[in-house]
């Protein structure tokens, strides 16, 4: 499963715009470098297969276009699946808070979706104000240099293929593959289901 030449170039040339440095990761605490581009990657509850149902996917949309508004990133990817979420965010220069924007997002879709969630709920969620839908943390990786840029792409858009919900990758519809065709970054028919999933050993936070 390999970026064709076109979008790998377009890739480096968003690299070079963006200065994203070869930062080393802390081992035991997220890595917070203003500016920088990161990984996420977003579970449910329980791992409840609801994101992809009607009300919940519109929820998330709602909440990532209201706060992009008030606190702006740049998506560079996206896969929405029915229990997890990936994405790419690369975040203003001088501003390291992706984790306000998170509880942002995990609220409103909350709050609009909380007549739709039937989960129990502990005492120390309760005490936390959350309200059943998401898995309290996240899984976090900033982005080092354009090799793991290319490779972190290349999994989002293979996910649903690799989880079994499609053989093709283009008719997986919760996906930024779709807007990377229309931009000329890849073929329609790119990483189709005969391609090897080379990237199943690494770790990229998937729900256990």
């Amino acid at each position: 499963m390999r970026m064709t030449p076109c979008v790998a170039c377009a890739v480096r040339t968003t690299l070079c715009a963006r200065n994203i440095k070869n930062e080393p990761m802390a081992t035991f605490r997220r890595a917070v470098v203003p500016g920088a581009t990161y990984f996420f990657t977003v579970t449910t509850f329980q791992r409840m297969k609801v994101l992809t149902n009607a009300p919940f996917y519109s929820a998330l949309k709602s909440a990532l276009t209201q706060v992009n508004a008030e606190h702006p990133f740049t998506l560079d990817a996206f896969v929405l699946l029915p229990d997890h979420l990936h994405c790419i965010w690369t975040l203003p220069l001088g501003d390291a808070s992706y984790a306000l924007r998170w509880n942002l997002i995990k609220r409103f879709v909350s709050q609009a979706t909380r007549h739709l969630v039937e989960s129990p709920i502990s005492r120390s969620r309760q005490q936390r104000r959350e309200l059943g839908l998401w898995q309290r943390r996240f899984w976090e990786h900033q982005i080092r240099d354009e090799q793991d840029l290319i490779k972190h792409v290349e999994y989002i858009h293979w996910n649903p293929v690799k989880h079994g919900y499609v053989a093709r990758v283009r008719d997986w519809p919760y996906s930024s593959f779709h807007r990377y065709v229309r931009e000329g970054l890849y073929p329609l028919d790119w990483a189709s289901s005969d391609d090897a999933n080379d990237a199943a050993a690494e770790d990229y936070g998937e729900p256990q």
